[in-house]
């Protein structure tokens, strides 16, 4: 997605940060309205919920730190779509938010285009769990609507964080030059540090990368195989999903478990603590590449250079 500068105007209906809100991107037709499942009776008499467009059900994390339970849906009456679902007991949520155009331009076909193609970002994301039981059907549009329909994917994308739900963030693609010897031209250019696990006494080794608070641990890193939980781990069923679904498996001397795949983390800490199998300050945990301090003492100094 573009890094230009953007202005979104949030829009606080009824003067609570936690109550019904509305977002628009300057210049663009689209509108987002995001609102607590206790707020839908009042949304239904909204304008936006009787058009056309796509929407988000959004449940409770399971885990700290793990992926938000999302299931994303297309209807020409979107708020009477919700209406249906809340009757469900089987889809539970608790907030939805409604994707609708103020032109009135967006029909049947484009809203199916949306609900296929946002399906598909939220599965591909590794931040969202997409509770949609089949793949959505695409509509078929002529080839100048394509391009109308993903300029408007992109400001969804662009919004959506704003308001505190990143299930459609792009995944993490290393790039192809990115190791210690170009860790400052990955900075300066790609807004991301390169991290390596403190030493450890039992040769524990992770790589990371640390981009906009989150951290992406490296396909090969090692993680503690048996650790001792002490307490209660509030991360310690988000390594247990990672286990299960095997992004985290046995290393080859079956001394450690090893990532099997790049994965993200919601903070510094949280990565620290699956592989640490413990409570730990991911600030201190992690040093910098090829540099002799940690990652707080390094945010510490980008901040007194300000």
């Amino acid at each position: 997605m573009s890094m230009l500068a953007r202005s979104v105007r949030l829009f606080l209906v009824d003067g609570s940060a936690g109550g019904i809100m509305t977002a628009e991107v300057v210049n663009w037709t689209g509108h987002l309205l995001v609102a607590p499942r206790a707020k839908l009776a009042e949304v239904l008499n909204r304008p936006e919920s009787s058009k056309t467009g796509v929407y988000f059900l959004f449940s409770e994390l399971v885990e700290f730190g793990g992926r938000r339970p999302v299931y994303i849906g297309e209807s020409d009456n979107v708020g009477r779509r919700i209406l249906q679902h809340s009757k469900n007991a089987e889809r539970d949520f608790e907030r939805f938010c409604i994707v609708t155009s103020k032109d009135l331009n967006l029909t049947k076909a484009h809203a199916r285009y949306l609900e296929n193609r946002l399906t598909l970002l939220a599965r591909n994301s590794g931040r969202a769990e997409a509770l949609n039981a089949i793949e959505p059907a695409i509509g078929v549009l002529p080839e100048s609507d394509v391009a109308d329909m993903e300029y408007f994917i992109e400001q969804v994308r662009l919004v959506l964080p704003v308001l505190g739900y990143d299930v459609l963030k792009e995944p993490f693609i290393p790039p192809a030059n990115l190791g210690a010897e170009v860790t400052t031209e990955a900075e300066t250019h790609f807004d991301l540090v390169p991290l390596k696990l403190r030493p450890s006494r039992n040769g524990l080794l992770a790589r990371a990368i640390e981009r906009d608070g989150e951290v992406i641990v490296l396909k090969g890193s090692l993680a503690e195989a048996n650790p001792n939980f002490t307490g209660t781990n509030q991360y310690q069923a988000l390594r247990e999903r990672l286990l299960t679904e095997k992004a985290l498996v046995p290393s080859e001397d079956g001394a450690f478990l090893c990532f099997a795949s790049d994965t993200v983390f919601s903070s510094p800490s949280a990565a620290a603590a699956v592989i640490y199998g413990r409570a730990a300050n991911g600030r201190t945990s992690w040093d910098l590449v090829d540099r002799n301090m940690t990652l707080k003492e390094f945010q510490n100094q980008r901040v007194a250079a300000e």
